[in-house]
């Protein structure tokens, strides 16, 4: 088994081409092919299932890809140690993130300190960006809740009261009223966040406590689509109060009787903290730290 036939394999398993791969790597298709071929016949194990131009992994191949992906993540943090000076001046920081606005002074601050690292960010709820971490896809997350995993190094950025919104022509946000309660929650039409979304698993969590059963009429994926519904006239929400942006249409409040939060915590896997990218990311953003 050689090198060049993993880096064949991993380019036509994460493309699903053989001719992206080739034209990524700057090989010619059938030396791509035949790099493959070698491995599965020097193994006797098929990582590919050929249907005329159309290829899929197998369930060895999928298995190979996470080894390889991890392989891929080494060899970057090797290129980095090696030729990086003692201030970086180059690389790509993959930042994985749960909303823009914990994670956008982050990569502000970052950028001000390391401004040739090439940042780039993906959004998504917190299963995807945790996915992602653990798959080496992103190299730090900004997460909002972070499972008990031996494989992960975090810590809190910041703690932000979540709020309930709802149309200024709503009763319970009329504009006389300063807070509301969560039993007046009970039984009113209420637009959420898809489950995996630290909001809804925090807001459903304080009502399941509290014996409030609102009518979930819409579940949505998007904070910015659930405050167009609630301003739309579809229901009530909840939100960060960090990450409310209101308008003419709609009203916060805080639930007064509820303690419901949003956390941000800083995240990365424990094997790579020590990676040169990383830990200098860490040490910018740590010490901004809200907690």
């Amino acid at each position: 088994m050689r090198y060049t036939q993993l880096r064949s394999f991993h380019a036509v398993a994460e493309t699903e081409s053989v001719t992206v791969a080739a034209s990524r790597l700057n090989v010619s298709q059938p030396t791509l092919t035949t790099q493959i071929r070698q491995l599965e016949e020097e193994y006797s194990v098929e990582l590919f299932i050929r249907s005329g131009r159309n290829i899929r992994l197998t369930d060895a191949g999928r298995h190979l890809q996470q080894i390889t992906r991890r392989m891929l993540a080494d060899e970057a943090d090797a290129r980095h140690f090696l030729s990086e000076s003692r201030e970086l001046r180059t690389g790509h920081l993959r930042v994985g993130a749960v909303g823009p606005f914990h994670a956008t002074e982050m990569l502000v601050a970052f950028h001000a300190r390391y401004p040739d690292i090439e940042i780039s960010v993906s959004i998504g709820n917190s299963n995807i960006v945790l996915q992602n971490l653990l798959e080496f896809q992103s190299d730090v997350a900004v997460l909002a809740y972070v499972e008990d995993d031996k494989r992960l190094w975090s810590s809190q950025y910041s703690k932000d009261r979540i709020v309930a919104f709802g149309r200024r022509d709503h009763p319970l946000f009329a504009s006389d009223r300063d807070c509301i309660r969560i039993a007046e929650l009970d039984d009113q039409a209420m637009v959420v966040r898809e489950h995996g979304s630290n909001t809804r698993r925090a807001s459903d969590a304080a009502m399941a406590k509290a014996n409030v059963h609102p009518r979930i009429v819409m579940e949505i994926g998007s904070r910015e689509a659930v405050r167009e519904a609630v301003a739309s006239g579809v229901g009530v929400g909840f939100v960060s109060s960090a990450e409310y942006i209101g308008d003419d249409r709609i009203r916060s409040l805080p639930v007064i009787d509820a303690e419901i939060y949003n956390y941000a915590h800083v995240v990365c896997r424990q094997d790579r903290k020590q990676s040169r990218l990383i830990s200098a990311f860490l040490d910018v953003t740590l010490p901004l730290c809200k907690s």
